[in-house]
């Protein structure tokens, strides 16, 4: 359980960052599964790297409370960049301009 709970925390701060980057950039023109599902990538990815890199212990300490807010905050982050990222290079493909 102790691998588990980090995990599905990202998914889930992921996920909700990914929704949120999509809520607050809305002329970047995804889909709502799509957001979801970029934002999880995002999640895991940048809560795994984190914690790899012991900066979440270094920033929060070592208890289960610190490590659980810097999972679910850094995921989140992560998945916003991600969706952030994705959205503009799909709106840089399709041709669009920012100021439609």
């Amino acid at each position: 359980m102790d691998t588990l709970l980090p995990l599905i925390i990202q998914v889930l701060g992921g996920g909700a960052g990914g929704n949120i980057a999509g809520a607050v950039l809305k002329n970047l023109d995804l889909s709502k599964l799509l957001k979801t599902v970029v934002g999880v990538i995002g999640g895991v990815v940048g809560g795994q790297s984190l914690g790899l890199l012991g900066v979440l212990q270094s920033v929060l300490g070592d208890g289960q409370v610190g490590s659980i807010l810097g999972s679910a905050g850094s995921s989140g982050i992560s998945g916003m960049i991600l969706v952030a990222i994705v959205g503009f290079i799909k709106k840089a493909m399709s041709g669009s301009t920012a100021s439609e």
